[in-house]
């Protein structure tokens, strides 16, 4: 689905939070590489992509009333068969609806796991003064517990992108920190890059406050 499609979409429906496939159609439109998701609104469609995608997946809730997913148990990861996939997906749908009754509920979202490594973060909030801002830091729940974050005004230049990285306190853990696999620096700068231009080329991106770090 193009970008103008799912804005169109989110406005007929009085939304302005995208669902996670929404958001990833998106990025992936402007050329930020995503892990697919797919959409299951049964529990037999969300094993049998399972299966199609290949083992392990994770399922999310994918609700535009539900944005702390985790938090009320709308979540399951490294699902290795089908069973243990029919199995979250009536788990995740009971959890959301024992937390949050009158959440709209579309389906799960399907998708492969990734490998473990360094998780970051890249974001953007708008100051009022300065514009569209753009955000690195480590991710997962470092940059809720710890804010190790740097921030650079949109449009970035390549010089930025490098700062930014280099900037926060936990740059050692992208290095390699004792032994581990570092991370691909050159890559992350490109990647921040993207996120610059396709945030100032779509002005009516903004961030939701209920997600701010």
């Amino acid at each position: 689905m193009s970008k103008d499609k799912i804005f169109s979409q989110a406005r007929k429906e009085k939304r302005t939070l995208l669902t996670e496939i929404e958001s990833k159609e998106l990025l992936k439109e402007a050329g930020i590489p995503v892990v697919e998701a797919k959409l299951a609104k049964t529990k037999a469609e969300a094993m049998a992509l399972s299966k199609k995608i290949g083992f392990p997946v994770a399922l999310k809730i994918i609700s535009p009333d539900v944005t702390h997913k985790s938090d009320i148990g709308g979540v399951k990861l490294g699902l290795k068969n089908a069973a243990q996939v029919g199995k979250a997906y009536s788990e995740i749908l009971a959890a959301v609806k024992k937390h949050q009754r009158k959440a709209k509920i579309l389906g799960v979202s399907v998708q492969k796991m990734v490998r473990p490594g360094v998780e970051v973060i890249i974001g953007m909030t708008k100051d009022p003064q300065f514009g569209p801002v753009l955000m690195f830091g480590l991710g997962g729940i470092l940059v809720e517990v710890l804010k190790d974050v740097s921030f650079k005004i949109v449009p970035l230049a390549k010089r930025d992108a490098k700062e930014m990285i280099r900037e926060i306190k936990g740059y050692p853990l992208l290095e390699g920190y004792r032994g581990q696999e570092p991370a691909d620096i050159p890559y992350l700068e490109g990647l921040i890059l993207k996120v610059s231009e396709f945030v100032e080329k779509t002005p009516g991106i903004k961030e939701d406050k209920r997600t701010r770090p």
